[in-house]
């Protein structure tokens, strides 16, 4: 069975997380403080740990930093109702989906699921030889690296797969809704920003400006294009 690990000193949440995950086939361990959490997050144990911000001792962020700093391994954050800026934080640093409190289990369950579909795709299931190239970015999706003018650039599995669905259409609106369930796997809901805060890290980390114009522009209300550079006239 796939090990999920909670970190939370809740332990009746611990355990009502428990009782809807178990069905689904996985094992969950639990741990109540930030600590012991750092350390079985790195003991490579799990394919995923739910995170809560309020630890006694240790913030969820500092757990957070501490764990990305030495692994990929998926995280989703469970926060206060309304406390947008926590969240945004979190997307920052390196959480893969967050969840308000209080919330539906059956949720939790599905965020679970999709954050690991998307991040466990087999070597064989990616095109062979094949490199996307759009100005100075190049992505090999043989090796599922990304460099930007021979630069590696390291990308968590969402901000990868937000990259991939726009350099599919560079030049093009690329809609919202479209790249929720594409990369989230999950349908645009009212005041969802975690899209647009994947957008903000991507673009922090490609550079903001390819050829003296806007690398992902904005579309209000509609989506994203990136930019398709002019063509070089010889």
């Amino acid at each position: 069975m796939q090990q999920i690990l909670v970190i939370d000193d809740d332990i009746e949440l611990c355990e009502l997380v428990a009782e809807y995950l178990e069905p689904e086939g996985y094992q969950v361990e639990a741990v109540h403080d930030g600590v012991q959490g750092v350390e079985r997050a790195l003991s490579e144990d799990h394919v995923l740990a739910v995170l809560d911000y309020m630890l006694p001792g240790v913030n969820g962020f500092e757990v957070l930093r501490q764990i990305r700093a030495r692994s990929r391994l998926p995280i989703v954050m469970l926060t206060a109702r309304g406390d947008d800026m926590n969240r945004i934080i979190g997307l920052q640093i390196g959480a893969a989906d967050y969840l308000p409190k209080p919330f539906n289990p059956l949720e939790l369950v599905a965020r679970i699921n999709a954050v690991l579909r998307r991040t466990r795709a087999e070597p064989d299931q990616r095109p062979a030889a094949e490199i996307v190239t759009v100005g100075d970015v190049e992505m090999d999706k043989r090796t599922h690296t990304v460099r930007r003018a021979s630069e590696c650039i390291d990308l968590t599995a969402v901000e990868y797969s937000l990259l991939e669905n726009l350099l599919k259409a560079p030049g093009h609106i690329v809609g919202r809704e479209d790249l929720v369930k594409e990369v989230l796997h999950r349908e645009l809901s009212p005041f969802d920003r975690s899209i647009d805060t994947h957008v903000s890290n991507l673009r922090r980390k490609l550079g903001h400006l390819v050829e003296g114009v806007e690398r992902i522009k904005t579309v209000r209300s509609v989506g994203y294009i990136y930019a398709l550079p002019e063509p070089k006239i010889e």
